[in-house]
């Protein structure tokens, strides 16, 4: 049975870029004694050691004649929801080897209570608060600076280049903001970006990768489904290259599993360690191990790729175009390699109109129970509605609301 232990015999500096794991983790973190759960060492038997309850659910529990009959029969209690689950997640690491085929060892990956979770124990276990920071590029998630405030943590912001709706990094600015900074310990990329759409350029993340920061480098791929459901276009595999790199992902968005919050983390073995042995000892429960099992199997892959291909058209073929057709929308902002889109509402000059945009987005919401997003606030996305693919039916009803609502607007 893998131990979640950690020892400088196990972990010790990194090859590839020359990153040293142990200079950036917090020293109290990389001296952590793991605490051992029951289910760390035995799993089958007579499992007496972890004090759950031995007559299962009480939903299940019968009074018969000869007194309780215990609810933990696995025919009527499959999940087994009276014992811990698998504090790793074993069969669920397997079956995402299958999905990201350039991963070569289920050490390489961490399952977290949604991306959140892994958020903020990279935080938690490179940042010491009230000294360290991280390096955002706005606009991004939001996620990344909350975090960061409740861990007491700076953030370095370094806006992507938003000229023309380009949403690429700036590098240059990048490294000369982390070398004014030298206890940036976390950048933070988001690829597809959020609320973006748009993928970052390889080239520029692997610059930074080979530029001798000796930070984490995190990219985000929430969307990365919507972006290569035709090629797997993940940089997952280049953890093996980069040991401080770590890339998210999540079952949230392409396989719409956003109500079981899991959250994945592929990266360096001895990284997914420190991981495993901070979190909380069952951190995934059985019930989300279980859907998250079946949702990686081969018919359920097949089903995730052709509904992602099925929302793409609707988006590329009827969503943008019908969009685009409407007064006061003066463009889609960005590219779209998500299922979302970034409308940008315009003044009668043209130019990006946060007020009306608000006003839309309020009105929808309240008054015709239609809700998107409103993103007019950050960087790049003056006046803009952030809208989610919906399904056809979703997607008529939001166009000819809008068409209502902005009509309203010109006759003003």
């Amino acid at each position: 049975m893998p131990t979640t232990a950690t020892t400088d015999a196990v972990i010790d500096t990194a090859v590839g870029n020359g990153f040293d794991l142990k200079s950036i983790v917090r020293p109290n973190i990389w001296n952590l004694e793991a605490y051992r759960c029951a289910r760390d060492d035995f799993s089958e038997g007579i499992l007496l050691d972890a004090n759950e309850n031995s007559y299962g659910p009480v939903t299940g529990i019968v009074a018969g004649d000869h007194g309780l009959q215990p609810a933990t029969d696995p025919q009527t209690n499959p999940l087994q929801l009276h014992r811990y689950p698998d504090p790793l997640g074993r069969s669920v690491k397997q079956r995402l080897l299958k999905l990201r085929q350039g991963i070569r060892s289920p050490d390489q990956i961490f399952l977290g209570v949604g991306s959140d979770e892994v958020i903020d124990l990279l935080v938690r276990i490179l940042c010491v608060p009230g000294q360290d920071e991280i390096l955002i590029t706005p606009p991004t998630y939001g996620m990344y600076k909350v975090v960061a405030a409740v861990n007491d943590v700076g953030v370095v912001r370094v806006p992507l280049d938003v000229e023309d709706g380009r949403f690429q990094l700036q590098v240059d600015k990048m490294l000369e903001a982390i070398a004014l900074h030298p206890n940036t310990k976390l950048v933070w990329l988001c690829s597809p970006g959020n609320p973006t759409a748009t993928r970052l350029e390889t080239r520029d993340i692997e610059r930074i990768l080979n530029s001798g920061y000796r930070g984490v480098v995190v990219v985000d791929e929430a969307y990365i489904d919507f972006a290569s459901y035709e090629e797997d276009l993940s940089l997952a595999p280049l953890v093996n290259k980069y040991p401080n790199l770590v890339v998210m992902q999540t079952l949230s968005k392409g396989f719409g599993l956003a109500g079981i919050r899991l959250g994945v983390a592929f990266a360096d073995p001895r990284l997914v360690e420190i991981l495993n042995k901070t979190k909380a000892p069952y951190n995934v429960s059985s019930l989300t191990l279980k859907v998250a099992e079946g949702s990686l199997d081969d018919k359920s892959i097949a089903n995730m790729r052709r509904t992602i291909a099925h929302l793409i058209k609707l988006r590329d073929e009827y969503l943008v175009p019908e969009l685009l057709k409407l007064p006061r929308v003066g463009g889609i902002v960005g590219t779209s390699s998500a299922n979302f889109v970034l409308a940008r509402i315009v003044d009668k000059d043209g130019n990006p109109d946060n007020e009306l945009a608000h006003h839309i987005y309020n009105d929808m919401a309240s008054n015709h129970s239609i809700v998107v997003r409103y993103r007019g606030n950050e960087l790049g996305c003056e006046g803009c509605l952030r809208i989610t693919v919906g399904t056809e039916y979703e997607n008529q009803c939001l166009i000819a609301k809008l068409r209502e609502l902005l009509s309203k607007a010109v006759d003003k």
